[in-house]
């Protein structure tokens, strides 16, 4: 797995002060993506267990509210990000969300997708779409995507949303 960045502190993608991992290679190729560069799977630095220490280290201090991964795609990552994902699990207790352009949907029908999916709490999905586009959304950047509340939603077998309004 290869990675382009990873921010010890991000606003943006979640909320409180995140760290966030943005993980390479996307097939969607969403029109006006904000992170194209991070389509190619080549692009990036290769992931390693100093960057999963690194990671885990960032969780534990007390101003980190959680994880974010995004990219790129994580959902085309699942075979790099369960064995980090599950090492972040036992190191600290934390919240982890997961962005993705596959929806919910799509997600649990393929078996290595749903067991990272399963190793998250939140999941924002579907693809942006620059006519649907809505700066004044949480998280998101389109009125397509929706955030999921992943334990709730398999808890009650079916979708669950954050902030159903969007705002």
């Amino acid at each position: 797995m290869r990675y382009g960045q990873i921010r010890k502190m991000d606003i943006a993608n979640g909320p409180g002060i995140r760290t966030s991992v943005f993980v390479t290679g996307c097939t969607h190729h969403c029109y006006n993506c904000f992170n194209e560069e991070y389509q190619n799977p080549e692009f990036g630095t290769l992931w390693t267990d100093k960057e999963t220490d690194q990671v885990i280290s960032y969780l534990k201090e007390p101003t980190i509210s959680g994880l974010t991964l995004l990219g790129g795609e994580p959902m085309q990552n699942t075979d790099g990000l369960i064995p980090v994902i599950r090492r972040v699990r036992e190191a600290v207790d934390t919240n982890i969300w997961v962005y993705s352009g596959y929806v919910y949907e799509e997600l649990v029908k393929d078996e290595g997708r749903k067991a990272l999916l399963e190793l998250c709490d939140v999941l924002v999905d579907g693809p942006f779409q620059e006519a649907l586009k809505d700066p004044g959304l949480y998280f998101r950047g389109s009125s397509n995507q929706r955030i999921i509340d992943v334990k709730e939603t398999q808890k009650q077998k079916q979708v669950v949303l954050l902030w159903p309004d969007g705002r």
